[in-house]
């Protein structure tokens, strides 16, 4: 049987990697059928090194997605070391927001690139799940928000994030939708002295609640960061 797993890239070949993953951020934000010529021009690269790496525009455009998500999500920790909690988990969802508003021009190459996938369920959830997680886990240890939320509730509560329109005057709405979700999670919080409200599963601070915790994964219904998935019309991130 062939080994399916991947050998380290040479430091040459991850350096092409990487300029073609920010080249075609770069063109697929402006242009969703920017030709993939183009993208090559703009790295430095032939076309051969292109496909050696990508070997499909669809392959190019879903790694592009993961690859910024996971930045997205790593920032969670970057914030938790120089942050309150309840500071961190404010500025990373206004980081989020930013990133939706920002690569909103990625929605149609997104929706293109994942016809035949089911939609962007399985692509970047994991990376964010864990930093909300992570950002959640760290806030209840500190009595910050009220016990026993799990990264869906977290997510379900930002949905209408990508119903903003990110050509308008998106900031304002966006800040007081956030403002509004951080206060809903301060509701209860030990730190505050707030009861929780009837019928909220209560866990203990620093319990770590995650997805397992929630029969059958707590995922029904639940939107995919990339989606801003409600199921009624909302665009890709």
């Amino acid at each position: 049987m062939r080994d399916e797993r991947r050998a380290p890239l040479r430091p040459d070949a991850q350096r092409n990697r990487t300029r073609i993953l920010d080249a075609a951020l770069a063109e697929l934000t402006g242009a969703a059928d920017v030709p993939l010529s183009a993208i090559a021009r703009r790295a430095g690269v032939g076309q051969g090194t292109l496909y050696r790496n990508f070997p499909d525009r669809e392959a190019l455009v879903l790694e592009v997605y993961r690859h910024e998500m996971r930045q997205v999500a790593d920032t969670a920790a970057q914030l938790l070391r120089t942050r309150t909690p309840d500071r961190a988990l404010r500025e990373w969802m206004d980081r989020l927001a930013q990133y939706a508003m920002a690569k909103a021009g990625l929605a149609d190459a997104l929706r293109g690139a994942t016809g035949g996938h089911g939609g962007l369920a399985r692509l970047g959830h994991g990376p964010v799940t864990r930093a909300v997680s992570l950002l959640l886990n760290a806030n209840e240890a500190a009595g910050t928000i009220r016990p026993g939320l799990v990264p869906e509730d977290f997510l379900l509560a930002i949905a209408g994030l990508w119903q903003i329109d990110p050509h308008g005057d998106w900031q304002p709405r966006a800040t007081r939708l956030l403002d509004l979700v951080m206060d809903g999670l301060r509701v209860g919080a030990p730190g505050t002295g707030d009861p929780v409200p009837d019928g909220t599963p209560v866990s203990g601070p620093g319990t770590g609640r995650g997805p397992a915790d929630v029969p059958d994964g707590g995922r029904a219904g639940t939107p995919d960061p990339g989606t801003g998935g409600t199921g009624h019309g909302s665009r890709a991130v």
